[in-house]
């Protein structure tokens, strides 16, 4: 699977219709609607489609026509993210109208185009499924703990410190945090 390192705008124009795409976090999906229906409110239209893991490492995708004909907006933007293997984003299709009617077909391939033109310009990167850990070390073990904790790709959250040592609380990759949880794992209390 694939991702984006940050979002990114592009712009086509199907039979004078302006189409203004972007590729966002899917995190970011809501905020970004709400900020562009105020950006652009003479536009037509807000088609969104977006691909995610959630909680559980399911798979939620969905298409949006936003008053578009049904089927014809979308869904084709989906299939641009399916067909890219990416997740955890969304597209954002805002249309101008122009005047001509596009038709079915014609919608399909204007919104389809608008995804894969944004898609194009893209930096795609390998998807990394990330994670939060809970670490534990004695002070003596506290030193290669955090040398640990210092690898890219780790975010230290919290530490806190007792009389038993060091417990610190990272973010990052989940196969790091797995390998360093087997290595300082948190003692069991009663």
């Amino acid at each position: 699977m694939k991702t984006i390192a940050r979002p990114v705008f592009a712009e086509t124009e199907e039979k004078k219709s302006r189409f203004l795409a972007e590729l966002v976090f899917h995190d970011d999906l809501a905020q970004r609607v709400s900020e562009l229906r105020v950006l652009h409110p003479k536009a037509n239209h807000h088609v969104t489609a977006y691909r995610y893991l959630n909680d559980q490492d399911q798979l939620i995708e969905h298409g949006k026509d936003d008053g578009e004909p049904s089927g014809t907006s979308g869904v084709p933007c989906l299939k641009v993210l399916q067909g890219r293997d990416l997740i955890n984003v969304a597209v954002i299709v805002t249309r101008y109208f122009g005047g001509t009617k596009l038709g079915t077909g014609g919608l399909v391939r204007a919104y389809s185009g608008a995804a894969n033109a944004v898609c194009n310009l893209a930096e795609i990167i390998d998807y990394i499924p990330q994670g939060e850990a809970e670490l534990f070390a004695s002070f003596s073990d506290a030193g290669t703990l955090e040398q640990a904790c210092g690898q890219d790709g780790i975010d230290v959250l919290d530490r806190q410190f007792d009389t038993a040592g060091t417990r610190i609380k990272i973010a990052g990759p989940r196969d790091i945090l797995t390998d360093l949880s087997e290595r300082f794992p948190v003692p069991e209390t009663d």
